[in-house]
């Protein structure tokens, strides 16, 4: 017997099937979505849908558009993959968490480079005050 709860299980199978059906989409200004989750209630009623894109903001701006006018295909889509007895309401949400990752480590890059050049400053500072 699985230990998950069925939302969890089901939440799984809607990414994977919402993943390949935005893969297979073609719509003009639509970027390189990924669906990186899916949050469903307990009641499987609601699906909210966390996805990212890649590239410049104009881009992530008119996926985001594609997206909210698409809902009803990309449920009609999921709902002859998906053998449910009744197709969540999707609701889709932005995930920028690769984006503030990407912030962190060019913060941490640069304290460490800081971290080295006062060192090296150092030194050389030392040897004009004992001069």
């Amino acid at each position: 017997m699985l230990a998950y709860k069925r939302s969890t299980r089901v939440a799984e199978l809607i990414l994977q099937e919402l993943s390949k059906i935005i893969l297979e989409f073609n719509k003009p200004g639509l970027g390189f979505v990924t669906v990186t989750g899916v949050k469903l209630t307990d009641d499987l009623l609601d699906a909210r849908v966390f996805y990212s894109v890649i590239g410049t903001p104009e881009v992530v701006e008119s996926s985001k558009i594609i997206l909210q006018k698409s809902i009803g295909h990309l449920r009609h889509e999921l709902a002859s993959r998906v053998n449910l007895r009744r197709t969540p309401t999707l609701f889709f949400q932005y995930d920028d968490t690769s984006q503030k990752a990407q912030k962190i480590f060019e913060l941490l890059h640069k304290i460490e480079q800081e971290k080295i050049e006062p060192k090296k400053t150092r030194r050389k500072t030392t040897k004009k005050k004992n001069a």
